[in-house]
């Protein structure tokens, strides 16, 4: 199996962010937070969140989302899930 890197998975994550709320790669950041940087409001989280885990096929739980404020924190659960799973 091929290792995923948090490059992957931000790349991954930008792509995902484009095609559902139309953000542009370039702000997608470590540090750029969902709501004030990037205004994603609730609903196209939740968005996101159905296509990460088709993309990179996890689950990411509800009360997994609650702490998922930053880009940089999307990517270590992402990659944390990816791991768990194909280990």
């Amino acid at each position: 199996m091929s290792t995923i890197t948090q490059t992957d998975v931000l790349t991954g994550l930008a792509e995902v962010l484009e095609e559902v709320s139309g953000v542009t790669a370039d702000k997608v950041t470590r540090e750029a937070t969902f709501q004030d940087d990037l205004e994603v409001d609730s609903l196209t989280m939740v968005e996101v969140v159905v296509a990460c885990e088709e993309r990179f096929g996890i689950r990411i739980p509800d009360e997994a989302l609650e702490n998922l404020r930053t880009v940089g924190d999307a990517i270590d659960y992402i990659t944390g899930q990816i791991e768990t799973v194909g280990a």
